[in-house]
This record gives C-alpha cells, sequence and structure tokens, in this order.
C-alpha cells in the first residue's frame, strides 16, 4: 500500500492509500468518527465507520486525542462537502503516539499565549497557510530574479562593520576582536556585483533597535539585488517588475491559502506596473495637507509611510530623499546634490515600506568624504572603497524585506506571524 500526502490526494481517488500524520480534530456520531488529519501538506477528512471496521481499531480512532501521530490506511472518495473536495474511508488505524494535554485547542487563546507556545501554533491552518506563502514569495522572487540574469550569492552573517548605521547593531566577540550580526549584505553584494554583474543575496539580517511595533523584528530576511551599470531609473523597474511578479505568483498558486487567511485578493489583482511615484518633497506636501507637519529633512515614520500608501491602489514610490537623512553610501542626485538617488516602495493598504534602494556612491573622493561625515573608521571600509578605486562603475541596488511583503501579501496586522520563530523586542522565547 502506497505512502502518499494529503497535497496529492486527488491522484489516488479511489485506491486504498496510507496517510501518516497527526490527528487535528476528532467529532464522533455514534456508530461513525470524523477525523481531521493534517500531515503537513494539508488537512484531510478520514471517516470511521464501526461495521467496516475492528472494533480495535475503531474503539484507537475514537479515543484519539488532539496532535496524537498516527497512520491510517483508507480508500479516497470524492467529497464536495469535504475540506479539499476529498475524504478517506478508514480501512485500518494505527496509532503512533498519544498526544496528552494539548495546550492550544480549538478555542480562543491570547497571543502571548500563543507565542509562547509558538512551537506548536504552527501547526494550524492559518500558520501553515502563512508559511506556504512565505515560501512562495521565496520561490517567486528567486525565480524572476534568476530569470533577469542574477547570480544567487551569499553574504557573510558575522560582519566586522556598520551597513547602515552603528546604534542598531548587535555586538559579539570575535576571538580578540569585535564582531557584528549583519544588518544587511548590501555591502558585499556590490563586491559580488563588480564581479558577477548582476546578484543577490537572500539571508537573515539583524537590528537592535527598540521598537516595538507591528512591523518590527529584531531578525529579519532580506533579498537584496545589487547590479552594475544600474541606474537610478533602471533600479526602479526592477522593484517593481520583482514585486508585482511575486503577487502575480501567489495569487495564482495560493488560492487555498489566501482564502484560509479570508485575503481580500481583489487589491492584490490591482498590483502591475507602473507604481505610481512621489518625490519626497511632494509626499511631505501631501502628509501636511493630512495634518502631519514634518521638518524638510526628517525621514517619514510608520504613520506617514501609511497616510501616503492609503491614496494609491497600489504600491507607490517614494524617491529622492534629502542626503542627510539616508544611508553614506547613496548617491547624491547630480541636479540637485542635497537628495540623493533612492527610493522606498511603500505597499498599499497601509503595510508602509517594503522595499529601501539607491543608486551607489561610484566615485571613491565623495564615499570617503561620507565614511567621514558619518563617522566610520575608513580602516574597516578599505575593501569596500577598493571597489570604487579598481575600475568603478555606476550600479544600484535595493533590500526587500520579506516579513513586510509577507504581511502585506497575506493581509496580516502584525510581522509576528510572517515568520516561524519571531524575535521581538521582549521575545527571545522559544
Amino acid at each position: 500500500m502506497e505512502w502518499v500526502t494529503i497535497a496529492n490526494i486527488s491522484q489516488y481517488e479511489g485506491q486504498e492509500v496510507e496517510i501518516r500524520g497527526w490527528l487535528y480534530n476528532l467529532r464522533s456520531s455514534g456508530k461513525i468518527h470524523f477525523l481531521i488529519i493534517r500531515d503537513g501538506t494539508g488537512f484531510l477528512q478520514a471517516v470511521a465507520i464501526k461495521k467496516e471496521l475492528p472494533e480495535e481499531d475503531f474503539n484507537t480512532a475514537g479515543a484519539l486525542t488532539q496532535e496524537s501521530s498516527l497512520i491510517v490506511r483508507g480508500v479516497v472518495r470524492a467529497d464536495a462537502r469535504a475540506p479539499g473536495g476529498y475524504e478517506l474511508t478508514i480501512t485500518g488505524l494505527r496509532l503512533v503516539s498519544p498526544s496528552k494535554d494539548y495546550p492550544i485547542t480549538h478555542k480562543e487563546h491570547g497571543v502571548d499565549f500563543l507565542l509562547e507556545h509558538r512551537h506548536l501554533w504552527l501547526r494550524t491552518p492559518r500558520q501553515q497557510a502563512i508559511m506556504r506563502i512565505r515560501a512562495g514569495i521565496i520561490r517567486a522572487a528567486q525565480e524572476y530574479l534568476d530569470g533577469q540574469g542574477f547570480l544567487r550569492v551569499d553574504a557573510p552573517i558575522l560582519t566586522p562593520s556598520a551597513a547602515e548605521g552603528t546604534t542598531t547593531l548587535f555586538q559579539t566577540d570575535y576571538f580578540e576582536e569585535k564582531a557584528y550580526l549583519t544588518q544587511s549584505g548590501q555591502l558585499y553584494a556590490e563586491a559580488m556585483a563588480m564581479a558577477f554583474g548582476r546578484v543577490y543575496t537572500f539571508g537573515p539580517t539583524f537590528r537592535a533597535e527598540k521598537s516595538k511595533t507591528r512591523r518590527h523584528l529584531m531578525e529579519f530576511w532580506m533579498i537584496e539585488p545589487e547590479a552594475a551599470f544600474y541606474d537610478f531609473e533602471d533600479n526602479l523597474r526592477l522593484q517593481e517588475g520583482l514585486v508585482s511578479y511575486i503577487v502575480q505568483y501567489v495569487l495564482q498558486n495560493y488560492p487555498r491559502e489566501l482564502a484560509v487567511l479570508e485575503r481580500d485578493t481583489s487589491r492584490l489583482e490591482k498590483v502591475v506596473p507602473p507604481f505610481p511615484r512621489l518625490s519626497y518633497d511632494e509626499a511631505l506636501e501631501l502628509l501636511r495637507r493630512e495634518g502631519r507637519d514634518i521638518p524638510w529633512g526628517e525621514d517619514f515614520g510608520a504613520p506617514d509611510e501609511t497616510i501616503i500608501s492609503q491614496h494609491f491602489d497600489r504600491p507607490v514610490f517614494v524617491h529622492r530623499y534629502p542626503t542627510q537623512a539616508k544611508a553614506f553610501y547613496m548617491k547624491p542626485d547630480p541636479l540637485r546634490p542635497e537628495v540623493v538617488l533612492s527610493d522606498d516602495l511603500l505597499a498599499s493598504e497601509g503595510y508602509g515600506e517594503i522595499i529601501g534602494g539607491s543608486q551607489r556612491i561610484d566615485d571613491l573622493e565623495l564615499l570617503e568624504q561620507r565614511l567621514q561625515e558619518h563617522h566610520l573608521p575608513e580602516e574597516a571600509y578599505r575593501w569596500y572603497l577598493d571597489l570604487r578605486r579598481y575600475g568603478s562603475v555606476p550600479h544600484s541596488g535595493f533590500g526587500l524585506g520579506l516579513e513586510r511583503t509577507v504581511a502585506w501579501i497575506c493581509g496580516l496586522e502584525h510581522v509576528r506571524e510572517t515568520i516561524p520563530f519571531p524575535r521581538m523586542l521582549y521575545r527571545l522565547y522559544p
């Protein structure tokens, strides 16, 4: 008898198969037990009928407790009323391991309780739908970038210096030196772009920000493309192409998961190029009309991003931020040096920034000046300066925050559900 997965159950209609998994729920009606079984690929209703089973197997089915592991044999039947359109008529059942006093029952639980039991919370349909969409977003991003001629490369997690600024670094001992958990793979991606032309990194990044908002995690993942000979306009086109591809990929391949999340997909269907663009000055004026009085030169906060994005039915670029508000490596606009060729891509529906990007400084002298202005040690960036010393070219890149993108596409209120084990300001367990 073949062991099959629930995800592929439709291929076995009329056949007797074996399912290995866990009991998600059980209800009984006298001589019939209805088991909802999950195996990590999906959920399936299995029916145990007393007159069609050995008495021992029927009694075992009726005594199962939530999340007990089991192996079930049965015949696959099409049934439009069943979850997924198929159910299993059980012909045999074996308990593998019982589960006693499972803490997450089929009732409402507080968020703190669920986070404390995150290792078990991941077994529920909602969390499984989110994790599947997360995996799909990763797959779509890599497909798109690979198709554009980008090479996947890996940047180190431990670094000797900062990418964004020294105030949000997690510091650790590295034998006789100090090292830091990476804030971004960007600087190393720039080096690899000078070797391979078009590259992207994908990995965890860390920010020691004492932020306790629905958009912040201490550890999150970023997809960071970097391309030699890409100017600012090339960079914007790549961003809207990537985001549009991801959204359409999820709509096409994960309708069931989006339905579990009760996501309004009509809003996602509008995410197609071109994306609207606002300069920083235009965004500042929009915010002032909405009652937000922000001095020129300050970066926008989460409430500002929400206000801006709610004026559009798809993601919106805010570009050319003041130099003083952005990172040291961003290239000034040749026509207006007080702003840089940078952009933030704000997701629609008030989800805020999902991408930050820019054209990078390619002039050695200017980069040296910027390091001094930002009080960064030139010695630690000697290798980075070499990229401008030996065949410098115009180049651009960006970072897409995976968790914020997952939150937006899934329609979640908080990023804590977008990663298997979230690291937040006051949570390091489990």
